[in-house]
């Protein structure tokens, strides 16, 4: 029985007490929510270690990281090192997105490593499958896809990107209007040729039934992927991203009435002033469900410096109501992000998230920034760097900066403001 169940029933679970507690809210609030749709907790019994996370109204803003393996960089050891920079990092996800070397093993490792909700995009492991087999991804079978699914649940993951709301007559309509980015969702694309290759409809929306079975019986929460997410700033809210964003609206209710989680991405590149739109869009057409938003970038031309514009984007998408940040590396668009670049993007999004809690009102969040302020007035360094969200950092720049081992910093030294203020007001 799924948490969404449970939660119908009127049982607050060990998850949904131990979230409640994280959280500081009461747990029957939580319990209504889970119930509602409106929040999830991705805890698939089969991973072992696991410290529930929840995501959804009222609850922090969440924050995850992407690692994985790529054909050219295939080694599986050097994307555990990830996972420990990620979690290091604070983030409160990771997605296994492996498509090289030996998959299997890679999310292996990873679940039994890792401590937070793990998520997979299943197509990529079956395309992974597929070509062993010396075929192209487009003769993938339907067979194939959901048996990597059913591995997956029982293997212990927790939640799932699958790009059920790509279909058949979207794609073709794209045929009449098309976008400047095309289709950039790997997951996306490989649905998109496989449908025009054999002239069917996406297993994944045609058997969505089938789906909702295996999800419902290891409680695997849904990720509705976002396979036709804007690419650049010229396609944000065009035609197909709104067409498919209606169809995950559908197949939300589907999920819920099957006793299913779920959740539901979206983009993307959007410009800042249609993030907030979006995020309404998604709220009113998904009833609620959680969203995960994929940083928004909000320029196309920061190649190197993604990560902070999509820090921007994840801000102002948070304030407006998303639940959940997918952070950006600095690699983003250009390469495989290293350890320390999966650090930096966590952070980055760390920041948004944490920006978007405090104009959300969210009490903790405002706490912790006033006992920042209180520990910068008494000049408490260890007090600044326990609240700093990347105390690592903090440190190590106030102890490059700072040759003299002085109270104040060599920003302003003895014309220190609030020296001045303590001693003489």
């Amino acid at each position: 029985m799924t948490q969404l169940e449970k939660g119908r029933q009127g049982k607050i679970t060990q998850e949904i007490e131990s979230v409640a507690k994280a959280e500081g809210i009461h747990p029957e609030v939580l319990r209504q929510r889970v119930a509602e749709g409106l929040a999830v907790i991705p805890a698939n019994p089969n991973h072992r270690g696991l410290v529930p996370c929840g995501i959804g109204l009222g609850l922090r803003t969440k924050v995850n990281a992407n690692i994985g393996t790529s054909p050219v960089f295939p080694d599986w050891q050097t994307e555990v090192e990830k996972l420990e920079a990620a979690l290091a990092a604070g983030a409160d996800t990771v997605m296994d997105l492996s498509t090289g070397g030996d998959v299997k093993i890679c999310l292996r490792e990873i679940l039994s490593r890792s401590h937070v909700p793990v998520g997979t995009v299943p197509v990529y492991e079956a395309a992974v499958r597929t070509r062993e087999k010396s075929r192209p991804v487009v003769e993938m079978e339907p067979e194939e896809l959901f048996a990597v699914i059913e591995d997956q649940a029982i293997a212990g993951v927790d939640f799932m990107t699958v790009h059920c709301g790509v279909t058949r007559r979207i794609v073709e309509g794209l045929k009449q209007r098309p976008r400047l980015a095309g289709i950039v969702s790997r997951g996306g694309a490989i649905m998109a040729g496989w449908m025009l290759h054999r002239g069917e409809e996406n297993p994944l929306y045609a058997q969505f039934d089938r789906l909702l079975e295996i999800c419902r019986e290891h409680d695997v929460t849904l990720s509705l992927g976002d396979g036709l997410r804007p690419g650049c700033l010229a396609d944000a809210t065009d035609w197909a991203q709104l067409q498919e964003l209606m169809v995950l609206g559908e197949l939300v209710l589907k999920a819920r009435e099957a006793g299913v989680q779920v959740m539901v991405e979206g983009p993307g590149h959007v410009p800042l002033n249609q993030v907030q739109a979006n995020i309404q869009l998604q709220k009113r057409l998904c009833h609620g469900a959680p969203f995960y938003v994929l940083g928004p970038i909000v320029t196309d031309i920061a190649a190197g410096y993604d990560h902070i514009a999509a820090a921007i984007g994840g801000a102002l998408a948070a304030w407006a109501g998303a639940d959940f940040l997918c952070y950006v590396t600095p690699t983003e668009h250009l390469g495989l992000p290293t350890g320390e670049d999966v650090r930096e993007g966590v952070v980055a999004s760390r920041i948004a998230a944490h920006a978007a809690d405090i104009a959300k009102g969210l009490q903790a969040a405002w706490a912790r920034d006033e006992a920042m302020a209180q520990a910068r007035r008494e000049l408490d360094w260890g007090k600044q760097f326990e609240l700093a969200l990347d105390p690592e950092k903090a440190r190590q720049i106030r102890r490059e900066r700072n040759p003299f081992d002085q109270e104040v910093c060599s920003m302003c030294g003895e014309y220190c403001a609030i020296d001045l203020v303590n001693k003489y007001l």
